[in-house]
């Protein structure tokens, strides 16, 4: 057991690194691609939190409430989804509009006519 985990460092690499930060980039793959507010990717995390926090009692002998181990799981499942949404939300936009938008860096765009520091009215 690790302390903060509540479960084997096997259990945390296979159900929350592998599975819960697989399922959460996909997550956030799908609600980007959907034009669905952010607030909805962080209600669809904490409800991965709660089943990758079953997944670690049922398969490697977790503690099922713990409150640390749900806060750290679901922080990480959390930071996958936010950066499979902003990657793929750049994307999309910068697909959907090439007359307006070109690529600013993987995680944003930026107006076609703007200098690549003038980046105010990135979204």
């Amino acid at each position: 057991m690790i302390p903060y985990l509540d479960t084997s460092l096997v259990g945390f690499l296979s159900v929350t690194v592998f599975l819960g930060c697989g399922a959460s980039w996909l997550m956030g793959q799908a609600v980007a691609a959907t034009w669905r507010p952010l607030w909805q990717l962080v209600l669809y995390a904490a409800m991965l939190g709660l089943a990758d926090r079953f997944m670690n009692y049922g398969l490697f002998q977790g503690e099922l409430l713990s409150a640390s181990g749900y806060l750290l799981d679901t922080a990480l499942i959390l930071i996958a989804a936010l950066v499979a949404y902003r990657i793929t939300r750049a994307r999309i936009m910068v697909r959907q509009y090439p007359w307006l938008y070109a690529r600013s860096g993987p995680f944003g765009w930026r107006e076609i006519g703007e200098a690549p520091g003038d980046s105010d009215s990135e979204s």
